[in-house]
């Protein structure tokens, strides 16, 4: 059986690697001035991807951290990347992909054009995954700023058959604030559907990691982890061990 991926993130408000508390922007805290140095950091430690969000961007609609993505990717050129935030247009992710970025994620798009999501999927099959970030199971849009009437699983089973290939889901509710992971939201979303899930939102320690391990037939692929690397609550090799199985 294969492992879980581990996907350590990078959060860039203002060219800086941060994480916040719940999305609020007025909660950052800043962890690195230096977001290549970072991703060389998590490379080292033996991650096999990086999931980096352009938070500006989310807010903006458009990207606002390019010279920090670059950066990134230039600095582990080995090492794919999985970038989302203020990606709203076929010409943004044809950019992005061309500059190195290996996937890109749709999180407000999904909602908004739902037929960018289809048609980028033909264009770049594999590598787009749809974002859905739920707050009490409602779809959360514009950076997390705006909640809609739209329920988490409706959304994820618009886009069933489009060939997407991940959904990344995030419980705001428990982002940054190191409460746990939702498990039985997040495993019961990945049983109802085909397409696999990413968790990310509270993956605060090895149990989460090794919790997650168990669900592998639901369809669980990955996690996203970040405040718990940063702040030493999670040790990177045990993270990887764990998730290897």
């Amino acid at each position: 059986m294969a492992g879980l991926t581990i996907y350590p993130a990078i959060d860039l408000k203002d060219g800086q690697c941060v994480r916040l508390k719940r999305g609020e922007m007025s909660e950052a805290t800043v962890f690195n001035t230096d977001p290549a140095e970072q991703a060389a950091r998590f490379r080292a430690q033996g991650f096999a991807w990086l999931h980096v969000v352009d938070l500006n961007g989310a807010f903006a609609g458009r990207p606002a951290n390019a010279a920090a993505v670059e950066a990134i990717v230039r600095a582990v050129p080995d090492l794919p990347v999985q970038l989302g935030g203020g990606i709203r247009d076929l010409a943004t992710i044809e950019a992005w992909l061309a500059r190195g970025v290996r996937r890109v994620i749709l999180g407000t798009a999904a909602i908004k054009s739902p037929e960018l999501v289809r048609e980028a999927c033909r264009a770049f099959p594999g590598r787009v995954l749809v974002g859905i970030d739920a707050r009490d199971g409602k779809v959360a849009v514009e950076g997390w700023a705006e909640t809609t009437d739209v329920k988490a699983l409706d959304l994820a089973l618009r886009f069933e058959d489009a060939g997407v290939a991940a959904i990344v889901y995030t419980d705001i509710n428990r982002d940054g604030v190191m409460a746990g992971l939702n498990l039985e939201q997040t495993v019961d979303l990945a049983w109802a559907l085909s397409t696999p899930v990413i968790a990310s939102g509270g993956v605060s320690s090895a149990a989460d990691i090794a919790a997650l391990r168990q669900h592998l037939d639901a369809g669980i692929e990955g996690a996203i982890v970040g405040r718990a690397l940063y702040d030493g609550r999670l040790d990177p090799a045990e993270a990887l061990r764990l998730a290897a199985g």
